[in-house]
């Protein structure tokens, strides 16, 4: 029944619903991922890909860690870098700049 974006499941035991295949591709759906059903202002039932991140993990996806994220991949980009053969001498770099 896949016409214009429709796709059609079959309701089961348990209220379990399996989504074709197709859609799952179209919002690149894999197990495990979260979804959320709302009735939107014209009582139509909405379905969509929630994208969860656990509370450990949230300091990673903030605006200032993910712009911290852009200028390190830059500075890599660019060679603007330096590379220790082992800590100790990466410390010893660090200690003769303070």
């Amino acid at each position: 029944m896949e016409e214009k974006g429709m796709y059609q499941a079959r309701l089961r035991q348990k209220g379990q619903l399996t989504l074709p295949k197709a859609l799952r591709e179209r919002l690149s759906l894999t197990e495990g991922d979260q979804l959320v059903f709302y009735f939107n202002e014209e009582s139509e039932l909405v379905l969509k890909p929630e994208i969860t991140i656990s509370a450990d993990q949230a300091w990673f996806w903030t605006e200032r860690w993910q712009k911290m994220e852009r200028e390190a991949q830059e500075d890599i980009e660019t060679g603007k870098l330096t590379r220790y053969s082992n800590v100790e001498e990466a410390i010893e770099s660090l200690e003769r700049e303070t």
